[in-house]
């Protein structure tokens, strides 16, 4: 008879277990299959526009007139890629520093105190960023540099600004998660500590690193809301840093609202370049990335 309740007993435990499995399995099915539905979605409303006007026309064409049969790409993806490539200039060095300042060179104490507080910089609101960029750096820019202030400049900024607790947060755990022995065994050949964190802490926390720097790169290109306080939004090709910009996600937001027919079906189509684009420099950056830890 125990024999018989230890088998039941048995069989219930692998059935459970059977069912525990296939319920992760749908559940993990379940998130691939929203992000394949949203794709879809997005290509089978946006494409069918790309292709009537002719790919080159929408996509290196300089003129946005939705009116006119006009829906050229080109100004916008340049001026994402402008702010984008802005907030990465000014972020990552300001992130890493603060990420080594607060690994290497600060007490235990000042981290526990300080890392926490630059983690709660990302959960404030991306609007209340864009208020402070109006409020006080596009009136800076516009008495000290001139132009109009709102510009690709003060984007940059405030997205550099925005991108600084993801690098910072993921940078520090990456640093601190490199065994205590690499230092250990540098300072004791007579490295000094900046040579240490130089030779040897980066290359071993380097995959963290630039996951960190992909993360950034990722907020920084889909944000909407404070590029559209403090850009401008002029859809021209920006020829300074001084000069208004609209982004692709600004272009979006802004027009969504009251386009029709064939104006939804481009907006829909700048969600599809978009998406591309993300995918291109994730992939540059996931492969450059791998193609580092090979290196001996």
């Amino acid at each position: 008879m125990d024999t018989t309740s230890k088998g039941r007993g048995k069989n219930k435990l692998e059935r459970n277990d059977r069912l525990v499995r296939l319920a992760l399995l749908v559940v993990a099915f379940s998130a691939v299959s929203i992000l394949l539905v949203i794709t879809v979605f997005i290509v089978g409303q946006g494409t069918p526009i790309m292709f009537k006007y002719g790919l080159k026309s929408f996509l290196a064409g300089a003129n946005w007139y939705p009116s006119e049969q006009l829906f050229g790409l080109w100004p916008m993806i340049v001026g994402s890629l402008f702010v984008t490539a802005g907030a990465l200039v000014i972020g990552i060095p300001f992130g890493l520093a603060c990420a080594i300042v607060l690994t290497e060179f600060s007490s235990k104490r000042v981290r526990r105190f300080i890392k926490p507080v630059i983690e709660l910089l990302a959960g404030i609101p991306s609007v209340v960023y864009g208020f402070m960029g109006v409020i006080i750096l596009v009136p800076f820019i516009r008495e000290t540099f001139g132009g109009p202030g709102l510009s690709v400049l003060a984007v940059s900024i405030i997205l550099g600004v925005m991108i600084l607790p993801t690098i910072i947060s993921i940078s520090v755990d990456s640093l601190q998660a490199v065994p205590p022995s690499y230092r250990e065994g540098s300072i004791a050949l007579g490295a000094t500590r900046w040579q240490t964190v130089k030779m040897v802490l980066f290359p071993a926390a380097r995959s963290g690193i630039i996951a960190s720097i992909i993360l950034g790169m990722g907020r920084a290109i889909g944000e909407t809301m404070a590029t559209i306080m403090v850009a401008g939004n002029a859809a021209e090709i920006p020829r300074s840093l001084l000069a208004p910009v609209r982004t692709l996600t600004s272009n979006i937001a802004l027009e969504m609202s009251y386009a029709t027919g064939e104006h939804r079906e481009a907006l829909f189509a700048t969600g599809v370049v978009l998406f591309v684009i993300i995918m291109v420099l994730n992939t540059i950056a996931n492969a450059t990335s791998a193609k580092r830890r090979k290196q001996p």
